[in-house]
């Protein structure tokens, strides 16, 4: 009997090759969906859940609250987390990670590598295996490192490298760091990254620890007792930062912030969205919870619709197999021996579409781990409770897509299919709302995408008040030789003919604050020369620029940004004095510049500040270069780094790609919001061909009067196509303003944004339209052409 079924199933198969196609590439599609994103979830679930300890640890928070209001950031300084466990029990360890970098030589070689510096209880806490070293005392020598074996085959060819010697560029020479250990490769789904870590007590041999209370630069972790309230311990850090921090607080005037601590349990890290600056100083893979119930929401729809496509076209072709069904029942099948080769042959079809998804997946897997930003592998899909959930996921889909075709086919009477009076009602609202629902969610989609994309062109096109083409910038360093460096690499670097203009800067944008007639404001914090404004082209709006003539801008002068002039409430800024009562001195506003974009379009523009302070190091140089000859140009300036750089790599990095990189988040989900309009297309279409391949067959008989009548084949298809036309009409309507709503919701993420126009709606509806034109039309033209003495005899 099974064997008949199977042989029956798979004859249907066959003889149905066009719709046994359809249906397996709408499951497929579905099915793979659902795999990439459960792939997806685990992964994000599976952060840090390797480590041992990870039920009893936490990270030290602290929020800040002001009359701006109040932030969160995951940063402590190195005195915090030893005080707090000095006078609070529950805390069993303590470890302080902070993310630096060194320069390492390798032969000749310079090389600039990532490396944290931790506390020498690290791997005891974390479960980060050796391959070779002692977790408790790997760290104990402040020249020690212990590095992951991709490191060690990487300086020394061999994972056998404890007791080798690294020489770590410190200061302005090379020290021997000593390889105490050698991990192994961190874990994809750790936050915790590093290819080095150096003993957290190197710092403080070298007096590198800001021991302030009101500091906060880097990650600190506490390990707590089995039996600890993790809530219970933030009043007791609280109190133990108020007793030890007020006299460092008694000395800042008028000093109004409100410092609480809090413990953020480590397995909520990864897809923490609240923290400021998000992970950092060592940690990484920061996530967004909102990226998983999106996916989510996408694969189980196209899934779902998948499935109820299945049900439209397997009722749609039963018309051609109501004698079959008559003929059996005829014979004495019974209906529950029908409804089991109804099935059967949906878990056929579903196993050969599960087939089909796994490949692919292995097809596909590498573009979405560049669209996710994963390293995800067909090797997931081995584990234990992944497997069992894939064959749950079959067993209810072949079940969900057969179980309704089944009862309605193995429910038909013989004596109607013998004689051809099988009617199946055309007032199907359920499946006719599907198929708005699939068409105005498809239009959704494709308005989503063409505003996604407008705004990405409007992010990467906008002025941004300053001309970042062919603007380069590399570091030099602080102090010592790189400061005294600086002026001999500058003056060689306007030798060169390809070098239009030279700047000296920084090399970041600090904030700070300070009072302005008695009310302390926030504002950004730049060093600069003299040449920076030219060199960027950024105007001078009022006043004038830093300039040698007058040697007393260094100490005295300061140039302002026209966001800083608003938040002052100047009218005439020039002369004013802002009072940097933290280090009890006033400076004098000599110039307003331009307003420029110095952080992404993703932020408002902030109250600016440059200047000339001596004391703030010029770290960093701009280059504007000529269009022509850039290569050669390169070479030129990389041999004059070298001259006067040489412990330094000469890294560089060109303003507009830096600029770009910026949104590098909008350019995946463009990409991912493309492919999910596309598939809900394709899918919503399935939909309406197997609904217009049911009422054509179902209105054969109509069809064939209405020819010999003397219908034209453009009227009949006008007619059985205008019900669909309709269907995807009430569908744009429905999609037009929900989409509006949704484009204006996520575009006030974005302080400088485009408007939307009414051309994105209309190229959504008119593509909608004529998508489903030509999937009704190619059906509905074909039975208008299909002979009347066929149609008439068929019945």
């Amino acid at each position: 009997m099974l064997k008949n079924y199977f042989k029956i199933a798979f004859r249907n198969l066959i003889r149905n090759s066009v719709f046994s196609v359809i249906n397996i590439a709408g499951l497929s599609l579905g099915l793979t969906c659902c795999m990439l994103i459960v792939l997806y979830t685990k992964d994000e679930l599976s952060f840090d859940r390797f480590h041992e300890n990870r039920n009893e640890l936490y990270r030290i928070d602290v929020t800040m609250k002001d009359h701006e209001g109040s932030r969160t950031i995951g940063s402590t300084n190195a005195i915090h987390g030893p005080s707090f466990k000095q006078e609070i029990p529950e805390i069993k360890e303590v470890v302080r990670v902070q993310g630096s970098s060194f320069v390492i030589k390798k032969g000749s070689e310079l090389l600039n590598e990532n490396v944290i510096f931790a506390d020498n209880n690290f791997f005891s806490v974390f479960s980060m295996p050796l391959l070779s070293g002692e977790p408790g005392t790997v760290l104990s020598d402040v020249q020690s490192v212990v590095l992951t074996e991709k490191m060690a085959e990487k300086y020394f060819s061999t994972i056998e490298a404890v007791g080798k010697v690294l020489e770590l560029k410190v200061g302005e020479s090379f020290e021997p760091f000593v390889v105490s250990g050698v991990a192994r490769d961190c874990p994809q789904n750790s936050s915790i990254q590093f290819d080095f870590v150096l003993p957290f007590a190197f710092q403080e041999s070298r007096k590198w620890i800001d021991n302030e209370w009101l500091g906060f630069y880097m990650n600190t972790f506490v390990l707590l007792n089995d039996k600890a309230d993790y809530q219970a311990i933030s009043p007791k850090m609280n109190k133990v930062f108020t007793t030890k921090s007020a006299e460092e607080i008694s000395k800042i005037k008028d000093f109004k912030q409100k410092i609480t601590f809090h413990l953020k349990p480590f397995l909520e890290l990864h897809l923490d969205a609240e923290a400021d600056g998000g992970l950092r100083n060592g940690l990484t893979y920061a996530s967004n919870p909102i990226y998983s119930y999106i996916l989510s929401g996408i694969a189980i729809f196209i899934l779902l619709i998948a499935c109820v496509n299945f049900v439209n076209l397997t009722v749609a072709r039963s018309l051609k197999r109501a004698k079959e069904i008559g003929i059996r029942k005829v014979v004495g099948s019974q209906r529950k021996q029908l409804t089991i080769q109804f099935l059967g042959e949906s878990f056929l079809l579903s196993l050969v579409a599960f087939t089909c998804a796994i490949i692919l997946l292995v097809v596909v897997l590498p573009t979405f781990n560049d669209l996710a930003n994963k390293q995800l592998a067909f090797s997931y899909l081995l584990d234990l409770k992944l497997v069992s959930g894939y064959v749950a996921l079959y067993l209810v889909t072949g079940l969900t897509a057969g179980f309704y075709p089944a009862l309605v086919l193995s429910g038909f009477s013989p004596a109607q299919t013998l004689y051809h009076r099988t009617r199946l009602t055309r007032k199907n609202y359920l499946t006719k709302g599907l198929v708005v629902f699939q068409f105005a969610l498809s239009v959704c989609l494709v308005v989503g995408t063409v505003v996604i994309y407008s705004q990405f062109k409007y992010l990467t096109n906008k002025n941004l008040g300053y001309n970042d083409k062919n603007l380069m910038m590399f570091r030099i360093g602080r102090g010592g030789t790189a400061e005294n460096a600086r002026t001999s690499i500058m003056q060689d670097l306007k030798g060169i003919s390809g070098v239009e203009n030279v700047a000296a800067f920084n090399g970041n944008y600090n904030g700070t604050g300070a009072k302005i007639n008695g009310r302390e404001i926030s504002f950004g914090y730049i060093g600069v020369d003299d040449n920076f404004l030219r060199t960027m082209e950024i105007p001078v709006l009022k006043g004038r620029n830093f300039s040698q003539n007058f040697p007393s801008d260094p100490e005295n002068s300061v140039v302002v940004n026209e966001a800083f002039v608003k938040e002052a409430g100047w009218k005439d800024p020039i002369g004013k004095e802002i009072d940097f009562f933290w280090k009890q001195k006033k400076m004098t506003v000599i110039g307003v510049v331009r307003d420029y974009h110095y952080a992404s379009l993703k932020e408002e523009i902030q109250p600016l500040l440059l200047t000339q302070d001596p004391n703030y190091g010029l770290g960093a140089i701009y280059l504007k270069l000529n269009e022509t000859g850039i290569p050669e140009t390169m070479k030129k300036v990389s041999a004059i780094f070298n001259k006067h750089v040489p412990f330094l790599p000469f890294e560089y990095k060109f303003e507009d790609a830096s600029n770009l990189q910026r949104y590098e988040s909008e350019a995946k989900w463009k990409q991912i919001i493309t492919f999910a309009a596309i598939l809900s297309i394709f899918i919503s279409c399935i939909g309406l061909f197997g609904l217009a391949t049911f009422n054509a067959e179902s209105r054969m008989k109509e069809i064939g009067i209405r020819k010999v009548l003397g219908a034209s084949v453009a009227s009949i298809t006008t007619r059985l196509s205008g019900d669909f036309i309709k269907l995807v009409l009430i569908a744009i309507v429905v999609a037009l303003p929900l989409s509006a709503y949704l484009a204006n919701l996520w575009l006030e993420n974005f302080p400088y944004r485009i408007e939307i126009s009414w051309t994105y709606f209309a190229i959504a509806a008119l593509l909608a339209i004529a998508i489903a034109m030509l999937t009704v039309g190619y059906q509905s033209i074909r039975m208008a052409m299909t002979n009347p003495i066929r149609s008439l005899g068929s019945d």
